[in-house]
């Protein structure tokens, strides 16, 4: 079935028209009066419907469910990254997307190389909104992940440790492994922090403690930072019985 984002009020709207982008794909995909189409909000509700009318550019819809989305996970699984260097970033964020992450969050560590100033972390933001947008299109999200950045370290800390499973993966801890800290007690909310390219600092790592992240390990294997948020996003999925 053919998937479209639309604004909340699009969506609430008694008879649905597709203008704009979405005309123009419906158009491509020359939609008939009749066949079925999926409306979503992009925050998790979404509406089935179906082709009333063609009417030049645009498609005028009639409603027959509206219903939470179906696709989305049980669990929601926040994915902290570092700053990593070229377009790495980009990858986990598509990647994310089509796994299920709730959110994405680039946050700077000591030994992060790429250091975007905010000028150019305005025009990133927008590009990788709409790379998480295309993901989520492509693999029948219900949702679309936000993409953040937070200014500090300290700052991404706070957050992540606000969720019911808050985690951070370093490549020296070798006794508490993901599934230890997952089975630790139940979780409705989930936070994955992994660093760049050269890792976290020691210093780091006792920051995440005390501000009561649980440091774990992902394997024997160095994994790398475009690996990592993926590999472990995998495994909580899996564990959260999404696969």
């Amino acid at each position: 079935m053919v998937r479209f984002f639309v604004t909340q009020e699009e969506l609430l709207a008694d008879t649905p028209i597709l203008t704009g982008e979405n005309a123009s794909h419906a158009k491509v995909l020359r939609l008939k009066n009749g066949e079925a189409v999926l409306l979503c909000d992009g925050q998790g509700r979404e509406c089935l419907c179906q082709v009333q009318e063609v009417d030049g550019e645009q498609f005028v819809l009639k409603v027959n469910e509206r219903r939470e989305s179906i696709t989305e996970a049980r669990v929601n699984v926040s994915v902290y990254m570092a700053f990593p260097k070229a377009d790495k970033l980009e990858y986990v964020i598509q990647k994310a997307t089509e796994l299920g992450a709730y959110e994405i969050v680039a946050f700077p560590s000591g030994r992060c190389i790429s250091r975007p100033d905010d000028k150019s972390l305005k025009k990133k933001l927008e590009r990788w909104q709409k790379i998480a947008a295309s993901a989520a299109e492509q693999s029948g999200r219900g949702r679309i992940p936000q993409v953040l950045t937070v200014s500090s370290y300290a700052e991404a800390l706070k957050r992540a440790a606000q969720a019911d499973r808050a985690l951070l993966f370093y490549e020296n801890e070798k006794s508490t492994t993901l599934k230890m800290a997952l089975n630790q007690k139940t979780y409705q909310t989930v936070s994955l922090m992994t660093g760049p390219e050269g890792g976290l600092e020691e210093g780091e790592v006792a920051q995440a403690i005390e501000a009561g992240l649980q440091v774990c390990t992902l394997g024997k294997r160095i994994l790398r930072c475009e690996t990592a948020p993926l590999c472990a996003l995998s495994a909580v999925m899996y564990d959260a019985g999404e696969f």
